[in-house]
């Protein structure tokens, strides 16, 4: 995998707090071209937060995100005040970016097509000759082609998440935000939708991804985050953070994972060991 020398994103210095509670301090952190970046860390330490501040879901309080060079959310004012952008403005800067949510967030009244193609005709303005070219496409590239004129109600958990992924495909995003795309499903049908976010990393999708999966981060990421208490910990390769990890904090995280992922004999040798 290349990467560019230009950062598709970058957050420098990003602060974020709700009310008393500090949820992200100081967050330096750029996405190139061509990379999937993987966020990991415990609850509550601040991956979903940061996430959201890439695309301005959530404002930050502090520092700039820049999406392709241009400044999102806010500009400074010759007073050195910091002045929100207007909704045209947000909304053009982070258009080459796309969202997927830990919840499918589908309409139950319109179909798989339907679901897919309402944010090309509302949004984007495509007639519908075009939109539902675009949603047909979508659909297929993540195997729903057949179920196109099925309700989220006869879907199945992980196939409704493919329908989102399809939506978010269909805007023809540079950039995929996945917040924990595979929380909300059942084990049976996670490794589906993992398998679509691992087909579109093989095409050089560029990609962020707040994840639980440690397997898959491992598969899939060309980098890894770790964060705790809102601050990056440290990134690196999933070799560094995952496979191979010398950080004491990183250790104690994955030694569940690493217990789990180990043969059963060895675990019970550990802890008879112990």
């Amino acid at each position: 995998m290349s990467t560019s020398s230009n950062p598709m994103i970058e957050m420098r210095n990003v602060g974020k707090s709700f009310g008393a509670h500090r949820v992200l301090r100081g967050i330096n952190l750029d996405v190139h071209s061509g990379e999937v970046l993987v966020l990991i860390g415990p609850s509550g330490s601040g991956k979903t937060t940061a996430l959201r501040c890439m695309n301005f879901l959530e404002q930050h309080d502090e520092g700039q995100v820049r999406i392709k060079g241009a400044t999102l959310g806010y500009r400074i004012a010759p007073t050195g005040q910091r002045v929100r952008d207007s909704d045209r403005e947000i909304a053009a800067a982070r258009s080459p970016l796309a969202m997927v949510f830990q919840q499918f967030n589908l309409w139950p009244h319109m179909t798989a097509l339907g679901n897919v193609m309402a944010p090309l005709t509302l949004a984007r303005g495509l007639n519908p000759e075009q939109a539902r070219a675009q949603a047909m496409a979508a659909l297929d590239r993540v195997g729903l082609s057949a179920k196109a004129e099925l309700r989220p109600a006869a879907l199945s958990g992980g196939q409704q998440q493919r329908v989102g992924i399809a939506r978010a495909l269909a805007g023809k995003p540079e950039v995929m935000l996945l917040d924990e795309p595979t929380s909300a499903l059942d084990p049976e049908l996670v490794d589906e939708v993992l398998e679509v976010i691992l087909s579109l990393s093989r095409e050089g999708m560029t990609m962020v991804m707040v994840t639980h999966e440690m397997s898959f981060a491992a598969k899939v990421a060309s980098r890894i985050a770790f964060m705790e208490k809102g601050e990056l910990v440290v990134v690196g390769s999933a070799d560094e953070i995952i496979r191979h990890p010398t950080h004491p904090r990183i250790q104690t995280f994955l030694a569940p994972w690493v217990r789990r992922s180990l043969p059963a004999d060895t675990v019970a040798a550990e802890v008879a060991a112990a």
